[in-house]
């Protein structure tokens, strides 16, 4: 039996740039910056002071208060961009057979502030083991996926995938088999993350991996430039309306892509440290998935964290890929923007990625003064640019060596 294809058909996020898809593509076509101080907690004595927070948020707008207290941020993030996705995909669940509408939304790292707060409480009550009923199901990533599924009354698969910084694009190939195997016929997939607190920032600073470029915070994610020193700590969230191309059609949807390709593998090689051949065959395999020749891509929205290492890494595994074909293509690193959303990278990537196609525009890695001699290829370095763009590639790569890419293409009929 021939597979069926999937296309996507809704989006919905929630970033430092936006409470929204149409803000966030506003911004990342402008080329904004969402660095800014830390205002979730007083990081005065913290190496890093700076972040990319959500801005305006406001829980009151999307649950009621009581609710609100049973979710940790992660999941309400998860939450309202999975409302925005369903919105927009003009999906009618009353019309639809919701036995068949699963849900694969993960985190990173998950509960981080109800953890924080529950441990806190315990030791400031001088050990007595008094925890709210509600901290295990606001910890656990699960209750993402969980959550949406009771709200909107979902009963097809439903479950969350973890791999670090690959989660969502993870959990989005996942979306992508169960559809290609029959188990349904609409998946909501992403992933959400909120880790700007003392923990998260502390932790973070601990193993080295931020940016402490505090005199220059508004531009300290500044991916393949020789001074970078780290990453930006993001939030925020992200969904795609995943479904069989023969169920959008009978449904008259509105299509944004085809994701055609998918590619999954580990370096097997350090905890944090990439490869770099890792990323290599995660891209080959989507290529092949999708049978397309290397010429035929023209967008790649690289990991691009801002690292030391991270960075040549995945500038030699794009080379050692393409060939000639890697100095045409355009590469651009949208963490430049939105900082690192850990989890939720993935999802909100694909999104650019998918939008970049829409509006035939690459948006731009921003805040670059200093060349690499090690990083010698089109990088959209801090403005926009205009390009047709038929075939996108989004990667992502997780702490344990997990690499992830999305392969998109214009839906041809």
């Amino acid at each position: 039996m021939r597979q069926p294809r999937v296309v996507v058909t809704g989006l919905g996020a929630l970033t430092p740039l936006g409470l929204d898809v149409p803000s966030y593509w506003q911004g990342l076509a402008g080329g904004v910056s969402g660095a800014d101080w830390i205002t979730n907690f007083d990081a005065s004595k913290f190496k890093t002071k700076f972040a990319c927070e959500l801005k305006g948020f406001d829980p009151r707008n999307h649950f009621d208060r009581k609710e609100a207290r049973k979710l940790d941020p992660f999941c309400q993030y998860a939450m309202v961009s999975a409302d925005e996705a369903l919105k927009d995909s003009g999906l009618n669940l009353e019309q639809t057979d919701t036995n068949r509408v699963g849900v694969v939304m993960g985190s990173g790292i998950g509960g981080m502030n109800v953890f924080q707060q529950e441990v806190k409480n315990f030791v400031e009550g001088n050990g007595t083991p008094r925890f709210n009923p509600f901290f295990i199901p606001k910890m656990i990533i699960d209750l993402t996926s969980g959550n949406i599924s009771i709200k909107h009354g979902l009963k097809g698969p439903n479950y969350s995938s973890v791999s670090a910084c690959a989660t969502s694009s993870n959990c989005i190939i996942d979306a992508y088999m169960l559809l290609k195997q029959g188990y349904a016929d609409v998946m909501l997939a992403g992933g959400s993350e909120a880790a700007i607190l003392e923990v998260g920032i502390g932790g973070f600073n601990g193993m080295k991996a931020l940016s402490e470029n505090n005199d220059n915070y508004k531009t300290a994610s500044r991916p393949f430039d020789k001074t970078r020193d780290g990453f930006v700590m993001g939030e925020g969230g992200g969904c795609l309306i995943l479904e069989t191309y023969e169920h959008a059609m009978n449904r008259g949807a509105t299509i944004y892509a085809e994701l055609a390709g998918i590619g999954m593998t580990a370096d097997a090689f350090h905890i944090t440290a990439p490869s770099g051949e890792g990323a290599e065959r995660s891209m080959t395999l989507a290529l092949q998935d999708a049978d397309l020749p290397l010429s035929s891509v023209d967008y790649i929205n690289v990991h691009g964290t801002s690292t030391p290492v991270g960075d040549i890494a995945e500038s030699n595994a794009i080379k050692n890929v393409f060939g000639e074909h890697a100095y045409k293509l355009n590469i651009s690193s949208t963490k430049s923007m939105t900082g690192h959303l850990l989890g939720a990278a993935g999802a909100i990537e694909a999104i650019a990625s998918i939008l970049a196609m829409k509006h035939n525009v690459i948006p731009p890695t921003i805040n670059h003064s200093v060349e690499d001699p090690d990083c010698d290829l089109n990088y959209t370095f801090n403005t926009a640019q205009e390009r047709e763009v038929n075939v996108a590639i989004s990667n992502t790569f997780g702490f344990g060596g997990h690499n992830a890419t999305l392969l998109f293409k214009k839906i041809e009929a």
